[in-house]
This record gives C-alpha cells, sequence and structure tokens, in this order.
C-alpha cells in the first residue's frame, strides 16, 4: 500500500483509492480461478400421457335408451385411434353435396376425414375438455396443412371444438365399411386455385405427365381444385404421384373416394 506519494493531497487520495481497488481485485482472483457457468434450463415437465382407451358406458345395455351407434361403441374396443388438430366448416358447405353423395347438413353430427372409409363409425374426443360425439365420416377433408378432422357446426359444438376453431382431439375408429389399410379409390388433390386459368393450366400439365391417369379440374366452395385419379384407383400409385408432386401452388392430399 501507498501511504505517502510527495504529491498533493487530492493527488494521494487518488492513488491510495486506485491502490486498494487494485488490492481488491488481487483477492478476488487469488482465490482461484474458476470460469464463469453457463445456465442450463431444467428440462421442460413431460408431456401429460393420452388418455386410456374408453371404457364401456356405465351400465349400458342392448336397448337401454341408446342409439344402434351409442350401443355399439359401448360395447366394442376402437379398431384404429388417431391424435391430431381438428377444426370445423358449415357455410359455404351448407346445403351442398357432400363426398358420399347427400346433402351436408351443418346441423347434423357428422365428420369429414381424408382417409378413413365413407361411414366409418368414430368417436372424437377433446382432449383437452374430455367432451365427446359419436359420428360418421360423411365427407372429406380438412384441406389445411396440420389438420386431420374437420367436424360439423353441430357436432363442433359437442366436442368444444365451436367456438376456439381448432383443437387437439383423439379419433377412436370402431367400425369401417371397408379395410382401413387395404383396397380403396384413392386420388392426389391438389388446390385450392383462386383463377380457373391456373388449374386448368396444371391439369393440361399433369395430363401429360400420367397419361394412364385420369385428371379433372372441377370448381368447389373455396376455389378450382384438380384431382389426379391414377388407373384403377390404386393406393399405391396415388401415394407415389403424391410424393413426386411439386405444384406451383396449392398444395396435394392423398385422398380416400370410397
Amino acid at each position: 500500500m501507498i501511504f505517502g506519494c510527495g504529491q498533493p493531497s487530492s493527488f494521494c487520495r487518488q492513488v491510495r483509492a486506485a491502490g486498494v481497488a487494485a488490492l481488491f481485485a488481487w483477492l478476488i482472483a487469488g482465490c482461484g480461478h474458476k470460469q464463469p457457468v453457463a445456465y442450463i434450463p431444467p428440462p421442460p415437465p413431460p408431456l401429460a400421457a393420452p388418455p386410456a382407451p374408453y371404457p364401456p358406458a356405465a351400465g349400458a345395455k342392448p336397448g337401454a335408451g341408446l342409439s344402434a351407434d351409442e350401443e355399439f361403441v359401448a360395447t366394442h374396443a376402437p379398431i384404429f385411434t388417431q391424435f391430431g388438430r381438428a377444426s370445423w366448416y358449415g357455410p359455404p358447405y351448407h346445403h351442398r353435396v357432400g363426398a358420399d353423395g347427400q346433402v351436408y347438413d351443418e346441423n347434423r353430427v357428422s365428420a369429414a376425414h381424408r382417409t378413413l372409409p365413407m361411414g366409418s363409425l368414430i368417436r372424437v374426443t377433446n382432449v383437452r375438455t374430455g367432451q365427446s360425439a359419436i359420428m360418421h365420416v360423411t365427407d372429406r377433408g380438412p384441406f389445411v396443412q396440420g389438420r386431420i378432422l374437420d367436424l360439423s357446426l353441430a357436432a363442433a359444438k359437442e366436442v368444444g371444438v365451436w367456438r376456439p376453431g381448432v383443437a387437439e382431439v383423439r379419433i377412436d375408429v370402431y367400425s369401417t365399411p371397408k379395410p382401413i389399410d387395404a383396397g380403396g379409390r384413392w386420388c392426389v388433390q391438389i388446390g385450392a386455385f383462386s383463377r380457373a386459368k391456373a388449374a386448368l393450366r396444371l391439369q393440361s400439365e399433369l395430363e401429360r405427365k400420367y397419361r394412364t391417369a385420369n385428371v379433372i379440374e372441377f370448381h368447389g366452395p373455396t376455389g378450382y381444385w384438380v384431382r389426379i385419379r391414377p388407373q384403377n384407383g390404386n393406393r399405391q400409385m396415388a401415394v407415389a404421384i403424391a410424393h413426386r408432386l411439386r405444384p406451383s401452388e396449392g398444395d396435394a392430399w392423398l385422398v380416400r373416394l370410397d
């Protein structure tokens, strides 16, 4: 330490202060040479386990006030389960003919799915709220990335999807009129295009590329679409086409027609 410096007192005070600071820094450094430790945040909490399979309805017996569909679901186990995001659809589809050939009624409990056989009996459950409803697949869709199911307005209200618009759901399939993984009539659907000219141009290009496939352009409620149906509606060929497609606009979807 420096007690006398032969300079004016103010200067000496500055020297002493600098000496004290240097000593303090030296003492800290002398305590070790530990490097700063990076903060590693703790791992996120584990995801909640998916709900267990549905048990039979309590006291459910044939003819105990249940519909035929409710009775079947209450007495059978699901044959297939799928998790994903569901939305709902109404206008402009209300009172239009759906993929099953019937007029779509948004006030009837039903659903649209891209690949389940038409008429499949399913139970849809809101993963967050537990609300559920039993219904049949009567239409095709949704044609939106990240979604696996479209509910009618009535179904969306029962499942708790109507107000939020989109929700995580569990789809339990109880019966299908045709096998899920075998057979079927398949196609690749591309769109939607805002202009018919764009759809027609793509149709012309695809007709030259896939000469053995049936390529059509059609107008739907949300725009113009192009559909490629391989010979005999073969699923493997449809999957191969979907993987190779790189349309300039619109998205390509693998769709079951039956």
